[in-house]
């Protein structure tokens, strides 16, 4: 009888002791593993780099900023309201340029403890460098006469304009005069080409075009439909 009482007193106080050590092992996880996936997270060495470009004068989004990674070389642009959203490494060197801004840089630091960075940065607004002209003098009076009397000046915008307008008044005036043989001969055989292909079979018809109901407009705006007096 005693040694079943011993036996008894023993297999309770094991329990007992089987809970709290399985209790003491999932308070131990449960501190553990976010130590684990923070210091998981801490060693990834990347990081979503992301920010606004503004002028630094008035505080306007600058769109089309090329961001350069001085490891990867082109990164991103900006958008229209001058945001990024890039991929980068912790200490990297970004390159921001525009060709009316001058051109700066930032250091990305890498002691981050956070996967994410943002940043506002100003851009000062620089001068445009054009090529050098040379400008020297023709060797004597007559070249200078030759020159001048010879060269054709570049047109300038009215001109330009002048000369579109002049093709769009000569296509204008192409579609008002009859066609000649080669055109008649081709709309002949277009027009059979379409008969063959709904051969014993009935055409589709217009009625619900969009298309056909809009020329018909036109046309009716025109006046096409009106009777024409007799002389």
């Amino acid at each position: 009888m005693v040694n079943l009482e011993m036996r008894g007193k023993m297999r309770i106080f094991m329990s007992k002791n089987m809970h709290k050590a399985i209790v003491v092992v999932f308070l131990a996880l449960l501190f553990l593993v976010p130590r684990e996936i923070r210091a998981q997270k801490s060693l990834n060495p990347y990081i979503l780099f992301t920010g606004l470009v503004l002028t630094s004068d008035s505080l306007k989004p600058i769109p089309y900023v090329a961001i350069k990674n001085s490891r990867r070389g082109l990164a991103g642009y900006t958008d229209l309201l001058g945001h990024f959203d890039i991929v980068a490494l912790k200490g990297d060197t970004l390159w921001f340029t525009q060709a009316e801004k001058t051109a700066s840089w930032h250091v990305i630091p890498d002691t981050l403890s956070s996967n994410r960075y943002n940043i506002i940065k100003t851009m000062v607004q620089d001068t445009i460098d054009i090529p050098v002209i040379f400008i020297r003098a023709l060797p004597s009076k007559s070249f200078f006469d030759h020159e001048f009397v010879n060269t054709t000046p570049p047109d300038d915008a009215y001109e330009i304009a002048r000369k579109n307008l002049e093709l769009e008044a000569a296509k204008e005036e192409l579609k008002l005069r009859p066609a000649d043989a080669k055109a008649s001969q081709q709309m002949i055989a277009q027009s059979r080409v379409q008969q063959l292909y709904y051969y014993k079979q009935a055409p589709p018809q217009n009625y619900l075009s969009p298309v056909a109901w809009m020329q018909f407009l036109d046309a009716w705006k025109r006046g096409e439909f009106k009777k024409k007096k007799k002389k």
